[in-house]
């Protein structure tokens, strides 16, 4: 074009290659192939493309991506106008490759199980990853467009989805390190056998309050939930403490304080039901938790007359063992150790986070036993879940995915 110009690109391009290998598509028809900055700028205009948008690494291409346009278009080879190129700083996400090439990589050597695998920066892994097309969407509204490289906090991202999900996410309670707890005067209080009906809003930030108020005429009520609650119930082990830590609120037994004074078991609230107070706990062989004790307070059920008349300093999530279901949680978290895993030539291998994916079953309650596949929901005190999109060989079992928990945490 010009060998006297300043911008190597412009003096004497290479714009097709020869090379006899058989193609993938169309054999051995071809051996000659256009290179990347020739066929880019032509495949825009036959494309019909107005702003072709790239990364900066293409800035100094721009003159040879015109110089091309100019001249096809001025032998009405092509439309005009043509299109025109414009250059801003690539997307630098925290403990995120993009490069195609490194997460073929990953894909290939099975590091993850596939393209789709949720903890993937593709289409397909953030979709059964839990996020949302808004929440994508209000990540781009929120870190802007520049021409200056910089790194965006992968925590920019997850509170797009928390922001996102807040008001969509139906709720529900899951038990995910599950330890029986049995409240030994159930049968002589509620009577043997009985199953208490508990209900709670499925949006509790909905219009109007709690599902149970009657909804302003011409509305829709707020959805609820219904779950039973009768002797035994499911809670999380650390809800529990045979000795427990100053400040502790939750569950703990009976016990004789420094000055020989007896000290009664803590009382605490079992959301949407009554509260309970712990007696103790029995053991198995290995001296591990095996059961819970506790008494239920009569007249303490929530909503009802009189209820708040116990007062306590916490409620703890729980899931009936009457109704009860297992679910396959899969719990994810950030695919690299390094904030920057592949900057300045490093290995990003070397930086994968062993500990990224941890698979358990946890218990549910009923109302997330049919979960539709890609529905977003919230376990209460744990964080945003997924049913997974992708069949799996669990039995009966639903299966969830972590998206993100209910704050940031990484590194804290």
């Amino acid at each position: 074009i010009d060998m006297a110009s300043p911008n190597i690109n412009m003096r004497d391009p290479a714009i097709y290659r020869i090379r006899r290998a058989t193609h993938h598509n169309t054999g051995d028809t071809w051996c000659i192939y256009p290179m990347y900055t020739y066929a880019h700028p032509i495949e825009d205009a036959l494309e019909q493309i107005t702003h072709s948008l790239c990364t900066l690494e293409f800035e100094d291409q721009r003159p040879f991506y015109d110089w091309l346009l100019e001249r096809l278009t001025e032998g009405s080879l092509l439309a005009s106008p043509p299109p025109r190129q414009y250059e801003f700083a690539r997307l630098n996400l925290t403990y995120v490759i993009t490069s195609k090439r490194k997460l073929a990589q990953l894909v290939y050597d099975h590091k993850v199980s596939g393209w789709d695998d949720p903890r993937m920066p593709t289409i397909v892994g953030l979709r059964r990853r839990g996020y949302t097309p808004a929440a994508l969407q209000l990540f781009a509204e929120r870190i802007g467009v520049t021409k200056s490289d910089s790194w965006i906090d992968y925590s920019t991202l997850e509170g797009c989805l928390r922001e996102d999900l807040e008001l969509k996410a139906h709720r529900g309670m899951a038990v995910l390190n599950p330890v029986k707890l049995v409240m030994t005067n159930w049968d002589e209080v509620m009577g043997a056998g009985h199953l208490e009906p508990c209900s709670q809003p499925a949006l509790p930030h909905a219009p109007h309050g709690a599902s149970s108020g009657a909804a302003p005429e011409g509305t829709e009520p707020p959805p609820a939930r219904h779950f039973t609650l009768g002797k035994e119930v499911w809670i999380d082990r650390e809800d529990f403490e045979e000795v427990p830590p100053k400040g502790y609120k939750r569950l703990f037994p009976p016990s004789i304080d420094g000055n020989g004074n007896a000290v009664p078991g803590n009382k605490v609230r079992l959301k949407g039901g009554y509260v309970i107070e712990c007696t103790g706990c029995n053991k198995d062989a290995d001296g591990h938790i095996a059961q819970v004790l506790a008494t239920v307070v009569p007249d303490t059920k929530s909503g009802t007359p009189g209820s708040e008349t116990v007062k306590v300093k916490a409620a703890i999530t729980w899931v009936g063992v009457a109704d009860g279901v297992n679910a396959e949680v899969r719990l994810y978290d950030r695919l690299f150790l390094d904030a920057q895993p592949d900057a300045g030539g490093k290995d990003f291998i070397e930086s994968l986070n062993p500990n990224s994916l941890k698979v358990i079953t946890a218990k549910v309650e009923p109302s997330l036993a049919n979960a539709l596949p890609g529905q977003n929901f919230q376990f209460e005190r744990h964080g945003y879940f997924v049913a997974d999109r992708v069949d799996h060989v669990t039995g009966s079992k639903p299966v969830f995915n972590l998206a993100v928990g209910l704050k940031d945490s990484w590194g804290k």
